[in-house]
C-alpha cells in the first residue's frame, strides 16, 4: 500500500472556500469486477460476462449528463469510475446520485463501479494548472488502459466521450483501448437501437439550448439550503409537499404537511395562489414556503370548472380564507418521465431564437408547459412524446427538457394506454431471458412434478378435502379451502391454503428484484401486466384441481359448539385441490340446486351422489364458521362499504361475450372471511416473532372533519350518521336505508370511502403497537398473505412467516431478513406502487369509457341518455352518478355565458337568463319560466357526451336533459338495476380495439419495440370487462380499505 496525498477544494456552509489536504492510500488489490479476470481478483458481487466483445468506460461529462443513455439494458460491459461517480455526486446533487447507485446496484444491468482512484496502477494525480475536465478525462483513459492491461488483453477496451479533444488526444496512443466519441459509438456499435441515438441527440441539443439561454429573471431566486433549514428549525418556514389541484391547475396548489392527513385532497395545509408564488415548483416536489400576510391570504374555489385544469371564477365560490404562502425553496425535486403533446404549429405558438424549441403540453393538467429542443417538431405534431426535465432556471418562464421516445399519435389506443402507463411510472418491459431460465422446466410433454425431498419435508395434505372458490374462468388461483370434523364431530379443522411463491422465487434472485420493483400485478381495462413471469402465475403457483401444488398453510382447531380457537397450526404443505369451484356453483350448491361439477362428472351416479354430499357438507360448515367470524367483527365495529362488481362471460377461445353484474352472494363474504381470518392470524404471528421487522397493514381511524359531506348529506335525507367510532358509523350506515331508492344508502357509503384514511404497509418497528389498527376490519392486527401472486407485500410476509416457524423450530437464525429500516422502505415503496396501480387502473376505465361514447351521437342514440343521481351541491352546478356506467361527474346549471338550466313542466331544461342560489342541500335556479330546485337525491336524467381533448386524456361530459328520473330508469324495480348498458359499454369497447388492431396489423405488419414492451397480454381477458364498468366511483381510488379481499377476476395474458 502506498500513502499519498490529495487536495480537494471544497465550499464551506458559509460559501467560502477552503482547501483540504487528505491522506490518500493506493493499493495493487483493487476488484475488477470482470469475470474475464486473469489475475484471480477478489471479486464479490456483481460481475461483467467475458462473453462480450469489448468494455465501454464512459467518461465523466457522459456520466454527469447522458447517464439515461448508460441505463439502456442493451449497453453491457459498462464500468464507471469512481472519478465520475464522485462527479455525479458534487454536480448533480443528491437525486442523479441515488440513480446512478440503483443502477450499479442492480444485477439486471450489465454495469460495475471501479474504484481507479485507489488502484495503484491507475491512479492519476492532478497535475498543476491542469483543468479538472481533462484531468478527469486523463482518468478514465488511465482506468481504460489499466483494464486492458490487467485483462491480457482478451477484453477491447471502448472509452467513449463527449469531448472531441479527448478522443484525439486519446485514440491513436494505446492498440487495444479505442476512443471515440457517444455519436459514433452508438452508430458503429448499436445501429439496431435507434431509441438510444435519438436519446442522445435530444439530450445534446437540450444542453446546448441551456448554455444559451439569457438571464433575465422571471421568478425569485430559491434561498440556499442552509437558509431554508434554518428557516425551518425557527417556524419562519413551513416544509412540505406540493399538491397542485386537478381542477384549477394554474391557480390552485396546496402544501401538505408532515402532521396533516395522508389524504391528498388538499383539504389542510397552506393554498399556494398562482404561479408566481408557486416559483417553478412542481406537483409533487418537496418544497418551503414562506407564508405571505394574513390580508393577502385567500379561499379555496369551490365553483364546478368547466374543463380541467382551467380556473373557473364565480361569484361566492371562494371558501373561508387559508393560510396563503409562497415558495421560496426546493428541497427535493420529484421530476420523473412526462408524457407531451407536440401541439399543431401556429401563429400563436411561441417561436425562441431557435424555430426547433417548442412549447409541448404535458398530459397531466397539473405540470406547466415543457420547452423541448427537437429537430423534429414538425414531424412531432400531434403525437405523445415521453420526455424528461433538465432544468427550470428563474429565467425561464418554463422548463426546459428533452425528448426520450415517441409513443405514437395522439388518441390511438396504444398510444393512449402506453400513456397511462408512463404517467403512473409503471414500466413493465417482457420478463428477460435471465429471469425466465430461474424458472423450472414445466411442458405439456414433461411435466413439472413436486420434488420427493420437498413431499417428506412438508405436511402432505392430498387426503383432505381441499377447493377453490373463484370467479369464473380463473387461472392464477392462489388460495383454497379446507373444513372437516375431528374427534367424533366435536371439533372442527379450518384451513386456507395460499400458493407457495417463495418456493420458486429466491430472495434476491433475478425474478424477486423484478416482483419486487413492480410490487403488484397491473390490471388494466384490456390487458394485464403480471407481476411474476406466467409459468409461475398461471401453472406451477396455481393451485388448479387434481394437481400436486406446494401450499402455505394455516389450519385452525375449532370447537364444533362454540367456534372457539383451541390451537392453529402455520407451515408449508403439498395439496391436491378436489374442485375447482366458481361463486355461483358453490352458492347453488347451498341452496341444493341440481348443478353439474365438473370433476364429478366421470362417476357412477352413486359415487357421484356421495361426493356431492360431502363437497356440499363442507360448504355449509365454511358458511356457518364465516357466519360466525363476520358476527364477531361487526361487533367490533367493521365497516360494509357498498361497490358492484361483475364477472365476464367467455366463450371457449377465451373471448369476451357477455358481462353479468355479481349479485351479492353468501359465497363471496364467506371467502372472504376466511381470507381475513388467515391474513389477521399470520400478522399476529410473524408480529410476535419480529416485533421490530414484521410488515403489517394498518388504516388509521379518518379525521372528523372529512365526514362534513357525509353527515350534511345524510342530515338533508333524514339520517343521522354517528362517526365517533367505527361500530357507531356502521350501526348508522345500517339504519340509512330508502326502502325506495336502495341508491341512497350506496352513496352515503361512498362519500363514508372517501372520507376514509388510506389503509397503508408498514413495519412494526415504525409505528407504536396502538397505531396497528385496521379501523375498516376492526382488527388489531392485520396484513397481506393470502395473493403472493399478484401482491408483493404477500411475498414478503411468507418469507417472514417462514422464518418465524424456523426460528420455533431452532432450524433459522430467529430473526428477520430486513431490517427495520429496510423493511420500512420497502413498505413505501410497495405502498407508492399500489397507489399507481388504482390510478392506472381507473383512468384505464375512463379511457374505455370515453371509447365506448365516442362513437355515438348523444343527440339520436338513446345509450347516452342516462338515469343520475344527486350526490353534491356545488356554487354553479351538482354532482351526479350514473349508476348504469358508473360514472361521476359535474352537471352545470349555471354556464360561462351566464345563462341557468330553466326547467319546463314536462320536465325538459334549455338554458335562459337568469340566476342560481345554493343551499347546503339544494340548489335552484330561477329564470322567465320560474323556479326549478335540485335536492340531494333527486334522481335526474343526463346526457352523456364526450369532450375530446388533443392535448390532455379525453372526457365524459353531463348534460341535465330533465329534472325528472331517467323513463327507464324509473320503470325497473328498485332492486334490480339495469346491467345492459355496462354490458353493451364493453363488448362494444372491445369491438372497436380489436377492430383498430387490425387496422393497426394491416398497416405495419410488424410490431414496433414500444408495443412489444408494453404489451405483455393482447386478447381482451376477464379483467377488461370487470374494470370497464365497474362501479369505481363508488370507491375512491386513492383508497384501499381492504373491505374487499377477494381477487379481482382473473386474466389471461399473452
Amino acid at each position: 500500500m502506498i500513502k499519498t496525498e490529495k487536495v480537494l477544494h471544497l465550499k464551506s456552509s458559509r460559501g467560502r472556500k477552503v482547501r483540504v489536504v487528505r491522506e490518500h492510500y493506493l493499493r495493487e488489490g483493487v476488484a475488477c469486477g470482470s469475470c474475464a479476470c486473469q489475475a484471480a481478483c477478489d471479486n464479490e458481487g456483481k460481475r461483467l460476462p467475458d462473453d462480450l466483445t469489448h468494455y465501454v468506460l464512459p467518461d465523466v461529462s457522459v456520466v454527469v449528463d447522458f447517464l439515461e443513455l448508460l441505463e439502456f439494458r442493451e449497453l453491457q460491459g459498462i464500468i464507471f469510475t469512481q472519478t465520475a461517480c464522485q462527479a455525479v455526486q458534487t454536480s448533480r446533487g443528491r437525486r442523479q446520485y441515488n440513480r446512478l447507485r440503483t443502477l450499479l446496484k442492480d444485477p439486471r444491468h450489465d454495469c460495475v463501479l471501479f474504484a481507479n482512484e485507489f488502484q495503484e496502477y491507475s491512479y492519476c494525480p492532478r497535475e498543476k494548472g491542469e483543468s479538472q475536465d481533462k484531468w478527469q478525462s486523463r482518468c478514465v483513459y488511465s482506468a481504460a488502459v489499466w483494464y486492458f492491461n490487467h485483462l491480457a488483453g482478451l477484453m477491447d477496451i471502448v472509452m467513449i466521450t463527449d469531448d472531441q479533444e479527448a478522443v484525439t488526444r486519446y485514440s491513436s496512443l494505446n492498440s487495444g483501448v479505442y476512443v471515440v466519441s457517444v455519436q459514433e459509438y452508438l452508430q458503429s456499435f448499436w445501429p439496431e437501437l435507434p431509441a438510444a441515438g435519438e436519446l442522445y441527440a435530444s439530450v445534446r441539443q437540450a444542453l446546448q439550448e441551456k448554455e444559451s439561454e439569457g438571464k433575465e429573471g422571471e421568478f425569485t431566486e430559491h434561498l440556499p439550503p442552509e437558509v431554508l433549514e434554518a428557516g425551518i428549525k425557527s417556524g419562519r418556514y413551513i416544509q412540505g409537499t406540493l399538491n397542485v389541484s386537478k381542477h384549477r391547475a394554474q391557480t390552485e396548489a396546496f402544501i401538505r404537511t408532515e402532521d396533516s392527513s395522508n389524504k391528498s385532497s388538499g383539504g389542510s395545509g397552506v393554498l399556494v395562489s398562482g404561479d408566481k408564488n408557486r416559483n417553478r415548483a412542481m406537483h409533487g416536489d418537496v418544497v418551503v414556503v414562506e407564508l405571505l400576510p394574513k390580508s393577502e391570504w385567500r379561499g379555496k374555489t369551490s365553483t364546478l370548472t368547466e374543463a380541467r385544469g382551467e380556473e373557473k371564477s364565480g361569484e361566492g365560490g371562494d371558501s373561508q380564507p387559508l393560510p396563503t404562502g409562497r415558495v421560496v425553496g426546493v428541497l427535493q425535486r420529484s421530476w420523473r418521465d412526462y408524457v407531451v403533446t407536440f401541439p399543431p404549429r401556429d401563429a400563436t405558438q411561441p417561436q425562441s431564437r431557435n424555430s426547433q424549441r417548442i412549447l409541448a403540453v404535458p398530459w397531466d393538467h397539473r405540470i406547466p408547459k415543457i420547452r423541448i429542443s427537437t429537430q423534429q417538431a414538425d414531424a412531432l405534431q400531434g403525437h405523445r412524446v415521453m420526455v424528461r426535465i433538465d432544468s427550470w432556471e428563474s429565467s425561464s418562464l418554463y422548463p426546459n427538457g428533452h425528448s426520450v421516445r415517441v409513443l405514437g399519435r395522439a388518441g390511438e389506443l396504444e398510444t393512449e394506454v402506453q400513456t397511462i402507463l408512463i404517467e403512473n411510472c409503471i414500466h413493465v418491459p417482457a420478463f428477460s431471458d435471465a429471469q425466465l431460465k430461474e424458472m423450472p422446466l414445466s411442458s405439456p410433454e414433461k411435466p413439472w412434478r413436486v420434488d420427493p425431498v420437498q413431499v417428506a419435508e412438508r405436511r402432505d395434505l392430498r387426503d383432505h378435502l381441499v377447493f377453490s372458490i373463484d370467479p369464473l374462468g380463473c387461472e392464477d388461483v392462489d388460495d383454497t379451502l379446507s373444513v372437516r370434523r375431528l374427534a367424533g364431530g366435536t371439533l372442527l379443522e379450518l384451513g386456507v391454503h395460499i400458493a407457495d411463491v417463495t418456493h420458486f422465487v429466491g430472495e434476491g434472485s433475478l425474478t424477486d428484484l423484478e416482483a419486487r420493483t413492480r410490487a403488484t400485478t397491473y390490471y388494466l381495462a384490456d390487458r394485464r401486466y403480471d407481476m411474476l413471469p406466467a409459468v409461475l402465475s398461471a401453472d406451477l403457483c396455481s393451485l388448479l384441481g387434481g394437481v400436486d401444488r406446494y401450499a402455505m398453510s394455516v389450519l385452525w382447531e375449532l370447537d364444533a359448539q362454540t367456534l372457539a380457537v383451541n390451537q392453529v397450526w402455520f407451515g408449508r404443505t403439498i395439496i391436491r385441490s378436489s374442485y375447482q369451484l366458481h361463486y355461483e356453483l358453490a352458492q347453488a350448491l347451498l341452496h341444493g340446486e341440481k348443478v353439474e361439477v365438473k370433476e364429478l362428472e366421470r362417476l357412477g351416479s352413486e359415487e357421484k351422489e356421495v361426493k356431492l354430499t360431502e363437497l356440499t357438507r363442507a360448504l355449509e360448515t365454511l358458511t356457518h364458521v364465516a357466519r360466525h367470524l363476520r358476527a364477531q367483527r361487526d361487533r367490533g365495529g367493521a365497516l360494509e362499504l357498498e361497490g358492484v362488481e361483475v364477472r365476464a362471460q367467455l366463450d371457449e377461445g377465451g373471448n369476451i361475450t357477455a358481462l353479468v353484474p355479481r349479485q351479492p352472494l353468501e359465497v363471496h363474504e364467506t371467502v372472504a372471511e376466511c381470507m381475513i381470518y388467515a391474513n389477521h392470524w399470520v400478522a399476529r404471528k410473524i408480529q410476535e416473532a419480529f416485533p421490530h421487522q414484521a410488515l403489517l397493514r394498518f388504516h388509521p381511524p379518518p379525521r372528523q372533519e372529512f365526514f362534513g359531506q357525509l353527515v350534511e348529506s345524510a342530515k338533508a335525507g333524514g339520517y343521522t350518521i354517528d362517526t365517533r367510532t367505527n361500530k357507531a358509523l356502521a350501526d348508522s350506515l345500517d339504519r340509512a336505508v330508502d326502502p325506495q331508492d336502495p341508491l341512497v344508502n350506496r352513496l352515503l357509503r361512498m362519500m363514508t370511502t372517501q372520507a376514509m384514511s388510506e389503509a397503508l404497509y408498514f413495519s412494526t418497528g415504525a409505528q407504536p403497537v396502538d397505531q396497528f389498527y385496521h379501523y375498516g376490519l376492526a382488527l388489531d392486527r392485520y396484513t397481506h398473505f393470502t395473493s403472493p401472486i399478484r401482491r408483493y407485500a404477500d411475498v414478503v410476509v411468507h418469507r417472514l412467516l417462514t422464518a418465524a416457524l424456523a426460528a420455533e423450530r431452532g432450524g433459522g437464525p430467529g430473526r428477520a431478513a430486513s431490517s427495520n429500516k429496510e423493511l420500512e422502505e420497502m413498505a413505501q415503496h410497495i405502498n407508492n406502487r399500489n397507489r399507481a396501480a388504482k390510478r392506472a387502473q381507473k383512468l384505464s376505465t375512463e379511457l374505455f369509457q370515453c371509447l365506448y361514447f365516442k362513437e355515438r351521437d348523444p343527440q339520436t342514440d338513446r345509450r347516452c341518455v342516462a338515469d343520475a343521481v344527486i350526490y353534491s351541491i356545488r356554487d354553479n352546478g351538482v354532482l351526479v352518478f350514473v349508476s348504469e356506467y358508473g360514472v361521476k361527474g359535474p352537471v352545470y346549471l349555471k354556464n360561462r355565458e351566464g345563462l341557468v338550466v330553466a326547467s319546463g313542466p314536462d320536465g325538459g331544461c334549455e338554458w335562459q337568463s337568469g340566476s342560481v342560489r345554493r343551499s347546503h342541500d339544494h340548489i335552484s335556479t330561477a329564470s322567465s319560466c320560474g323556479t326549478s330546485t335540485f335536492r340531494l337525491f333527486d334522481h335526474v336524467t343526463v346526457r352523456i357526451s364526450v369532450h375530446s381533448s388533443h392535448c390532455h386524456a379525453d372526457r365524459l361530459d353531463l348534460e341535465l336533459v330533465s329534472n325528472r328520473p331517467h323513463r327507464s330508469a324509473a320503470a325497473a324495480p328498485p332492486q334490480q338495476p339495469s346491467a345492459q348498458g355496462r354490458s353493451q359499454l364493453v363488448q362494444e369497447v372491445v369491438r372497436l380495439a380489436e377492430e383498430a388492431t387490425q387496422q393497426k396489423a394491416a398497416r405495419r405488419p410488424k410490431l414496433s419495440r414500444e408495443e412489444r414492451e408494453f404489451s405483455q397480454s393482447k386478447t381482451p381477458n376477464l379483467y377488461s370487462l370487470l374494470e370497464e364498468v365497474r362501479e369505481l366511483a363508488l370507491r375512491d381510488l386513492d383508497l384501499d380499505l381492504d373491505l374487499d379481499p377477494v381477487p379481482p377476476v382473473c386474466a389471461s395474458t399473452a
